[in-house]
């Protein structure tokens, strides 16, 4: 497979496992799993950069999606991570997981111990600056999570709270901050559904004291909101609404890291979303993204999981796909 330094976008595929709900009724458990990089729905292959079964462990899951990443970024790079998938598929387990729990914690805890491990062990002539923020994009309207308030375009995200950090335990004491003021909602698929996308900012500036070299890189950490057929989730009134602007945003961040995918110079659309718009200075580029697709094993949320692995498969291009087609898998 290509290294995943050559491409612009890498898209990990995680199943979680049947969930209680899902066991009481019986449903029928439909991922079959060939190799590291192969999932099979009903006889049907795709390929990803790996996908993830669901016995993957939380460490697991962070050193195949999130570690380089981390290791990119101190080194002056900007990063995106996103988990995208239906509501109830493992988004919110997978990047933040028990935020306090050592072997169930998610990406953005491990991030949080990773980064300052690293700088605990780097030079002592460098000297660091770590700042976090954290907001969520509810119906198109960036809404601060640190002091509630919300923000009427991209430009004012830069007037979001912004904290000093100087530990992991001063990054958890934020995100549990945030996290309190979240918009979430009672739906068919999941009692707490976030009806927002979150968005975690860490914000790293280095500078060796004695050369006065100076780097600084930007990660967003992306919890996106739900993607599923209104129809399942029951969505009425208000959270009809919520469920339209999720869908349309979504299908905006498609377009852009298509377009990004496919490496040509052609127009991006970064500006048909608000989400798109915050998110331009960390996605193309030298810029680091990875796409975790999380999908349920379940037959009952078949035709979702189907639409989640045909969404993360529009960004394997150009040498991937010629891996593909070397391995036989599609007819082209």
């Amino acid at each position: 497979m290509v290294d995943a330094s050559e491409c612009g976008v890498r898209v990990m595929c995680r199943f979680r496992p049947l969930n209680q709900a899902e066991v009481q009724r019986g449903d029928q458990y439909i991922p079959k799993f060939k190799g590291d990089d192969t999932v099979l729905i009903t006889a049907k292959p795709y390929v990803f950069d790996r996908v993830l079964p669901p016995n993957t462990t939380q460490g697991q899951v962070y050193d195949q999606c999130a570690k380089q990443i981390v290791k990119d970024v101190l080194g002056g790079y900007n990063g995106t991570i996103f988990a995208y998938g239906q509501t109830s598929s493992g988004k919110t387990h997978t990047m933040e997981g028990k935020l306090h729990d050592p072997q169930l914690m998610g990406i953005i805890p491990r991030i949080a111990h990773d980064i300052f491990d690293h700088i605990y062990s780097m030079d002592e002539n460098l000297e660091f600056h770590i700042k976090v923020s954290y907001f969520e994009i509810y119906l198109d309207k960036i809404r601060d999570l640190l002091d509630g308030e919300s923000r009427p375009s991209p430009q004012c995200v830069r007037g979001c709270t912004e904290r000093f950090v100087s530990s992991p335990e001063e990054v958890m004491d934020v995100i549990d901050e945030g996290k309190s003021n979240r918009h979430v909602a009672v739906t068919n698929m999941n009692e707490h559904s976030s009806r927002s996308h979150s968005i975690f900012l860490i914000n790293i500036k280095q500078e060796n004291i004695e050369t006065e070299k100076k780097l600084s890189g930007k990660l967003y950490l992306v919890d996106l909101a739900g993607s599923e057929k209104v129809s399942k989730t029951g969505a009425e009134g208000a959270v009809l609404d919520e469920a339209k602007n999720i869908n349309k945003s979504l299908s905006a961040l498609g377009n852009v890291i298509s377009a990004l995918a496919e490496g040509t110079k052609t127009h991006v659309p970064y500006r048909d979303s608000k989400m798109t718009r915050i998110l331009q200075d960390s996605l193309g580029g030298n810029c680091r993204t990875t796409i975790i697709i999380c999908c349920s094993p379940s037959v009952y949320n078949e035709a979702e999981t189907k639409s989640t692995l045909m969404f993360g498969q529009r960004y394997l291009q150009g040498s991937r796909l010629d891996y593909l087609k070397e391995k036989h898998y599609f007819s082209f």
